[in-house]
């Protein structure tokens, strides 16, 4: 209910800001420059798209133009649901959601500090020494593997479309793990990620969440040029 309370306050905001139609004013390019044609953007993603890690909503900022190219015509072609998001780039057309993704990959800005550590206690502890066995080794009998080694060492993405995983908000991760799960959203085929998310029990996916959301973001947050490893799994997105 939440989510979806946000989503149309988003969809509120973002109509009072451009006026009319969405799809017809975002299809034409505006005098005032890319940044200002992005103010929507700031209404959910946070300022300059640097989400806090304690929302629901992710950081956008410096993800990898082609991680936010994918995503953004996932979103118009219907790989992805998410209403204000369909509802903003559906008349968009390739050039434009790159000019898009360009804008949001090149801005460098700093990370906030980590989300607050929940009360410590023997279940806490369980679920955080889970968390990083997974994202770090991976869990070989349910052909899991590390999350490291396609988001890199540092879980800061790998060029040219995977994104970082460290500095998201732990709900965010969470909804977009039930999202894989229950067909909501899809990459192009093979679908590595819809493949991971089968394999993994919810207490595996909140134990990974609530991991990355308490990890700090390295100052170098860039996406690195290589994986540290080949991926055992077909990812159709993952070079672009």
């Amino acid at each position: 209910m939440k989510a979806k309370a946000s989503i149309s306050r988003c969809l509120t905001i973002i109509l009072l800001l451009l006026g009319g139609s969405l799809p017809s004013v975002m299809a034409t390019p505006l005098r005032d420059g890319m940044a200002a044609r992005m103010q929507a953007c700031a209404v959910c993603h946070g300022s300059e798209g640097r989400a806090t890690n304690q929302g629901y909503f992710p950081r956008i900022a410096g993800k990898p133009a082609g991680y936010l190219f994918n995503q953004l015509v996932n979103f118009r072609d219907g790989r992805r649901k998410n209403p204000t998001m369909a509802y903003l780039v559906d008349q968009m057309n390739d050039a434009y959601l790159q000019e898009i993704a360009d804008y949001f990959s090149a801005l460098d800005l700093p990370y906030p500090p980590p989300a607050p550590a929940p009360e410590p206690g023997p279940s806490l502890s369980k679920a955080l020494a889970r968390g990083e066995q997974l994202v770090r080794q991976g869990d070989a009998a349910r052909g899991v593997p590390a999350c490291s080694t396609c988001h890199g060492a540092a879980m800061t993405g790998v060029m040219p479309a995977t994104p970082g995983l460290v500095g998201l908000p732990r709900d965010y991760i969470l909804s977009q793990f039930g999202a894989w799960k229950n067909g909501m959203r899809h990459a192009a085929k093979p679908d590595c990620m819809g493949e991971v998310a089968e394999r993994l029990s919810a207490e595996d996916v909140g134990a990974m969440a609530t991991w990355l959301s308490l990890q700090r973001v390295p100052t170098d947050a860039k996406a690195v040029a290589f994986a540290p490893q080949a991926s055992p799994l077909k990812c159709g997105g993952a070079g672009k």
